[in-house]
């Protein structure tokens, strides 16, 4: 492992292999918006997805995986997942617990969550489709996944996501 405790690309995918998953790689120019990705992938099969890394006022971290096109307001998400109020995670704090940058988030970076500080919320609609698409640690590439062996993934890594139906609106 690098010096800064973080895995690399090729250091996840080792990790796939020892876990017997299967995954498939696209690479491509950078991409740093959901507009960008739709713009890029041309007929990529599977959920296209987008991870956001939040905060909240009591200082948790959350990890918000769900559907690109699913609106996440997160004025009412800490009502549908129990959390105080949320913001975004800053770039410098992403870095020290996920190991990646801005516009690289990505469930896979929970392999870099050593100390398991990071609660993970997956998205009802997204954990209902076979095959999920995530950026493989950096936004470079984009790697398919099914969301079984994501879940067999986030085990080994010691997190217990919940999935959440985030269509549904908090009473």
């Amino acid at each position: 492992m690098p010096e800064d405790n973080h895995h690399n690309e090729e250091q996840l995918f080792e990790f796939f292999g020892e876990l017997d998953i299967q995954t498939s790689t696209q690479r491509h120019e950078a991409l740093f918006t959901v507009e960008q990705s739709r713009e890029l992938r041309g007929d990529l099969p599977g959920g296209h997805c987008k991870s956001l890394f939040l905060k909240d006022k009591k200082g948790q971290l959350w990890l918000v995986v769900a559907l690109e096109d699913r609106e996440v307001n997160l004025k009412i998400l800490h009502k549908q997942i129990g959390a105080a109020r949320l913001s975004f995670g800053n770039a410098d704090l992403m870095w020290v617990v996920l190991g990646v940058r801005p516009g690289s988030v990505t469930p896979f970076s929970l392999i870099n969550d050593h100390e398991h500080q990071v609660n993970v919320i997956l998205d009802d609609g997204m954990m209902e489709l076979d095959i999920l698409n995530y950026h493989p640690l950096h936004n470079e590439a984009t790697t398919a996944i099914s969301s079984a062996d994501l879940l067999k993934f986030m085990a080994a890594t010691g997190h217990k996501p919940r999935c959440v139906d985030l269509t549904a609106l908090p009473e």
